[in-house]
């Protein structure tokens, strides 16, 4: 089921109604792939989220491929070197250990706003501590087709054209596009303290837009990420 560009309320309704959708008690189940590996990241958009955990989700791979315009905004991407790219889950093979969360569906608001540029979909996992299969509502790649479609043509010009950024999808594999380095080391030390699986798998299971180098060996590369502190107003939100 994919649920790009629906506003709130018609995300309650289809995750209330999909057959390939589980929803009990007013609440959603959220899989956190990037910033989302950090519960208090999580708790900054849904304060009363319960049953933080680990899950693996199949079939998708998790990749930096896309340039948001939020790390324009806070003044942590770098368009001279190209760090200025997020996380999203890419249909088509691998997989990953992400978390997942139960959340309010009326806190789908906040959550649309927040992962403005992604298609949130549906997609199966497995509980790690039980080995129950679920769904949950994951942020995969999307087009610049689609965020227009939803959020219009003027919001793409003030959010993205007006900053430098003349898209958010269209990065070709060969582009040299790199993670945002303040991101990528909130993402790895979140990971970190998830315990070893997680750590494992953001490291050899999360890749750069070329689809092949894994951010294990980009670290090798590039060490200096991991000392590269965000600005003092955003210490909190990305200290992992």
């Amino acid at each position: 089921m994919q649920l790009l560009g629906v506003c709130a309320t018609e995300l309650r309704e289809q995750l209330r109604h999909g057959a390939d959708c589980l929803v009990m008690a007013g609440k959603i189940t959220v899989l956190g792939l990037g910033s989302l590996l950090s519960e208090r990241s999580a708790r900054t958009t849904f304060p009363e989220l319960s049953g933080f955990r680990l899950a693996r989700v199949d079939g998708y791979r998790r990749i930096f491929a896309h340039t948001p315009s939020l790390f324009v905004q806070r003044g942590i991407a770098d368009s001279n070197s190209l760090q200025m790219a997020s996380l999203s889950a890419e249909q088509g093979g691998g997989g990953f250990v992400c978390t997942a969360f139960e959340v309010d569906d009326v806190g789908m608001e906040a959550f649309r706003e927040r992962e403005e540029e992604f298609e949130l979909r549906m997609v199966p996992f497995t509980d790690l501590s039980t080995g129950r299969g679920g769904t949950g509502l994951l942020c995969v790649a999307s087009t610049d087709a689609a965020y227009v479609a939803q959020w219009g043509q003027e919001r793409f010009d003030e959010l993205y054209t007006k900053k430098g950024l003349s898209s958010i999808w269209n990065w070709p594999a060969e582009s040299g596009l790199r993670p945002c380095a303040a991101y990528l080391r909130h993402c790895r030390l979140a990971a970190a303290k998830l315990g070893e699986a997680c750590e494992q798998s953001f490291l050899n299971e999360t890749f750069l837009v070329d689809r092949r180098t894994t951010i294990r060996e980009y670290l090798a590369e590039h060490p200096e990420v991991m000392t590269t502190l965000p600005p003092e107003s955003l210490r909190e939100r990305y200290g992992g």
